[in-house]
């Protein structure tokens, strides 16, 4: 039976680059009014049963949409790595994906979602698989750029786990280029960021697509 860790709770912060948000009821209601104002001079008639409440459900939908910045505090156990020596436990990947995730674009605050594969080869800690999803979560759950969310939970599992190595892709549709811009039709975005022995040695890399589904490459 593999034995739990708890990280570190300052090692985790310093990870997750957590904000914690301390906004009161009065500054909801503020920022309320202020979005009435703006969604009537945007053309939004408010005075109807459907549109009454929309100031406040936009402004609260927004605040639920970016509780990333506060964390999740089930990220903070890790457990002994089940493997034992031997040349396998440099090249034995974890992968899960693919894991939907949604965020704010912070140039338009305009949503992208899409899907997340992400892959690493232990050393001498792992994480529970649904951690990788709730990783994912917590750095899209914010205003960010598809580049540095792939970094963020890249980044993130070498400080949590140290393994041999990370794999991370990406793709997403984003609608600040669907909606406004040149109103691309459906375009997909994809990124992909390695460390450790995936960044040396393509054949893990070719056997992490192979996995994920993926033609190599990442092409789907």
């Amino acid at each position: 039976m593999a034995l739990e860790y708890d990280i570190d709770e300052e090692q985790i912060q310093h990870a997750l680059h957590l904000y914690p948000r301390h906004v009161s009821e009065e500054q909801m209601q503020t920022f309320e009014r202020y979005m009435a104002e703006i969604f009537t001079a945007f053309g939004l008639d408010l005075n109807t049963p459907a549109t009454r409440e929309t100031p406040r459900r936009y402004i609260r939908a927004l605040f639920d949409s970016t509780e990333g910045y506060e964390g999740d505090p089930k990220l903070l156990t890790v457990f002994e790595t089940e493997c034992r020596g031997g040349p396998d436990c440099r090249l034995s990947q974890v992968i899960e994906g693919p894991i939907h995730f949604y965020s704010l674009c912070e140039h338009h605050a305009l949503p992208f979602h899409g899907h997340a594969y992400v892959g690493y080869i232990a050393h001498e800690h792992i994480i529970g698989i649904s951690k990788l999803t709730r990783l994912v979560r917590l750095f899209a759950r914010r205003f960010s750029v598809q580049e540095r969310i792939g970094q963020q939970i890249a980044d993130t599992l070498e400080e949590m786990l140290s393994p041999h190595g990370v794999a991370v892709y990406l793709e997403a549709h984003h609608l600040c280029t669907e909606m406004r811009g040149v109103r691309a039709v459906s375009p997909i975005t994809r990124t992909t960021f390695w460390r450790g022995n995936y960044d040396t040695d393509a054949s893990l890399r070719a056997e992490f697509f192979v996995a994920c589904g993926l033609p190599r490459g990442g092409q789907t």
